[in-house]
């Protein structure tokens, strides 16, 4: 029975256990499941991005650590390459640099399945030029503040993200919701040997514009031991933006390691 209790705990990414390993959360969204207190990860999510006005390629370096299991900080340090459509010269900048914090308060295990919530605050700081390119470079300070609930099972995962957006000195302000789902596609090994689908939906209402956006990511990702590399493409559904901001695609991919 413990061996059974082991090896689901590995595949969840929790354990009944803290000091087991297992793959990481979803790509583009987020999931209240936390590893052990003193945990290190170093991860990037490259992200290439088609609009309108020109295309932006970020490269973010970002270091999360874990003073206890129901804890999180880090920081987030992009490096942005663009080039707008009326200007053929590509330009290298730093992107806006993101604190994040996050707090597990809530937590229900039970045998293969498991359900948590966590409070999650982001403080992105106006380090990016003014492009107003929403998650790599508006030059605008911003202040997040969500609520993330996640249930797992050795079948399925979903999760949910629900928070608010301010940002200052624009009329930019966000209600975000992110839903999101993982499907894995073998069963749990120890050592972890995992390959997982995610659907993943961002829904975004830009409350001082009356504006809408609605994304939708296809991804994958492949977890062995403590090494994870993940790839999506995300393409928008519905977007009631200004013609010059409207996405056309994105491309994403990123690696992390758990240490």
């Amino acid at each position: 029975m413990k061996k059974i209790y082991l090896v689901i705990g590995i595949f969840l990414s929790i354990t009944f256990n803290n000091k087991v390993f297992a793959q990481g959360p979803p790509i583009t969204a987020d999931k209240p499941i936390m590893l052990g207190g003193q945990t290190k990860l170093l991860k990037t999510l490259s992200e290439f991005r088609l609009t309108e006005q020109g295309d932006y390629l970020s490269l973010p370096v970002m270091f999360h650590y874990l003073p206890s299991s129901n804890t999180l900080v880090g920081i987030h340090v992009p490096y942005v390459n663009y080039s707008l459509e009326n200007d053929a010269e590509r330009k290298s900048t730093i992107g806006d640099i993101a604190i994040l914090g996050k707090y597990q308060f809530y937590r229900k295990d039970q045998m293969g399945k498991t359900f948590r919530i966590v409070a999650k605050t982001l403080q992105t700081l106006p380090t990016g030029e003014k492009l107003g390119v929403d998650g790599i470079s508006t030059g605008n300070y911003q202040s997040y503040q969500g609520i993330v609930a996640g249930y797992e099972s050795i079948k399925y995962g979903v999760s949910n993200e629900l928070g608010y957006n301010i940002v200052a000195n624009a009329p930019d302000d966000e209600l975000r919701y992110k839903l999101g789902f993982g499907l894995p596609l073998k069963k749990p090994t120890y050592p972890v040997n995992q390959i997982n689908l995610y659907f993943e939906y961002q829904n975004s209402w830009f409350i001082q514009r009356e504006e809408f956006l609605m994304l939708f990511a296809q991804g994958i990702q492949y977890a062995k031991g403590r090494l994870t590399v993940e790839a999506s493409v995300q393409v928008p559904l519905i977007q009631t933006t200004p013609e010059e901001l409207k996405r056309k695609y994105s491309i994403l991919f990123g690696t992390r390691y758990i240490f």
